[in-house]
């Protein structure tokens, strides 16, 4: 059984997602919280298996509970309506594995919870257009040059959230090395960071 905590400003976003989950024979909703505040002391009493966290609620919110040093957080899934891309793209580099629609389907919503107790991220395809409204926005353009198959398999490990030297460490090469084709990607792809390279890389099914 996969327990989950629900953190959600709105009453009617957790009753409605939580009915959803009771309709599964592997999902429950563990517990509710109404704010960050409130999901840290449950955190700390009751442990999960996955967070559904609203990105944004008064008080502290899904952003402000990542950032807290002090908390080990369960793989985390974020709920948005995208509203806001910068938060999305914050939450991404503090550690969140995806994010889901507050409308989302049941089996939409289950299988993405089960992938993510699992493991995996879950980024696409609700990303796409959200990433490619904002790449325009900003200018940007279609990649320069195809990646090779070395920089596809590094821009897989940087959406799974490692580090250049961990990544170094992985493929058996030097962190020097490693640094060279992550700036090689960031050109190619034509984006600033390490977050937006995937949130690319993502859009053009490079991964």
């Amino acid at each position: 059984m996969i327990r989950v905590a629900l953190v959600d400003d709105q009453m009617l976003v957790r009753s409605g997602i939580r009915g959803l989950l009771d309709l599964t024979d592997d999902i429950r909703v563990a517990w509710e919280a109404a704010d960050g505040i409130d999901a840290a002391r449950k955190l700390a009493d009751t442990p999960v298996d996955l967070l559904l966290l609203d990105v944004r609620m008064p008080g502290c919110g899904g952003i402000d509970l990542l950032r807290n040093p002090a908390l080990a957080l369960p793989p985390t899934i974020m709920l948005t309506t995208f509203d806001d891309d910068d938060a999305l793209f914050e939450a991404m580099r503090l550690g969140a594995r995806g994010f889901l629609l507050k409308d989302i389907s049941l089996e939409r919503l289950a299988d993405g919870i089960r992938a993510v107790a699992g493991g995996a991220t879950l980024f696409r395809p609700a990303l796409t257009e959200r990433t490619r409204a904002s790449f325009e926005r900003e200018g940007r353009h279609q990649p320069t040059a195809v990646l090779t198959a070395r920089e596809t398999e590094i821009l897989a490990l940087m959406a799974a959230g490692l580090s250049n030297g961990e990544i170094a460490a992985s493929l058996g090469s030097s962190e020097g090395t490693v640094k060279n084709h992550v700036s090689s990607i960031l050109s190619k792809l034509g984006v600033r960071d390490r977050v937006r390279a995937v949130l690319r890389g993502i859009e053009l099914e490079c991964i």
